[in-house]
């Protein structure tokens, strides 16, 4: 991790301005900004061409930064992030007031995520709230970026920053999406984590 350096300073201050970021996660690379800065979603459906009425997801580098976004917390919802975060697991849960409605797309719930990838979580542990709202980073309707060429084609003209993955990639497979407002658990998207 020594050899990883970028500038902490304009990292936030780019996320505080409304500023979009690129970065590798354990899946697929992403688009990120601060959750609460309209400015910076609105960015991130821009860049991407994407349909406002589909949801951004919360991550960050360690469960506890996303409690204060949702509430009331399912049993089932417990036991997927104790059993698979960090990891490939994308956990929709009812959202706090914290949670913007610009990141759910007016919905009541919210997807969030802990990557399992060492570059991101190092990323994540310097941005001031440690939170980011994301997507993929690609435009609507065209494949995931799976490496930093292929962000960086993608959509490395249109976002603030674009960061290089320091040999930490990803797996090239989106994670799985699962809603678990209540106990019962249902699979959205089918990805990466294949539950039993």
């Amino acid at each position: 991790m020594s050899k990883i350096n970028f500038d902490i300073k304009k990292l936030n201050s780019v996320l505080e301005e409304g500023g979009v970021i690129a970065f590798v996660t354990d899946t697929v690379w992403g688009l990120g900004c601060l959750p609460n800065n309209q400015k910076g979603i609105e960015k991130i459906y821009k860049i991407k061409g994407r349909d406002t009425t589909k949801p951004l997801i919360l991550m960050s580098n360690e469960t506890e930064n996303l409690l204060p976004y949702v509430k009331n917390l399912s049993d089932s919802a417990k036991m997927l992030i104790n059993r698979y975060f960090p990891g490939a697991l994308t956990v929709i849960t009812e959202k706090s007031d914290l949670t913007s409605f610009s990141v759910t797309s007016g919905k009541k719930s919210v997807g969030i995520r802990v990557p399992n990838n060492e570059f991101f979580k190092l990323l994540c542990s310097k941005i001031n709230n440690h939170v980011l709202a994301t997507t993929s980073a690609n435009l609507s309707n065209h494949p995931s970026s799976k490496s930093y060429e292929e962000a960086k084609n993608s959509i490395g003209n249109f976002v603030d920053i674009i960061f290089q993955d320091y040999g930490y990639c990803c797996k090239g497979l989106e994670s799985t999406v699962v809603s678990a407002i209540d106990d019962n658990i249902n699979v959205i998207r089918k990805g990466s984590i294949i539950l039993p």
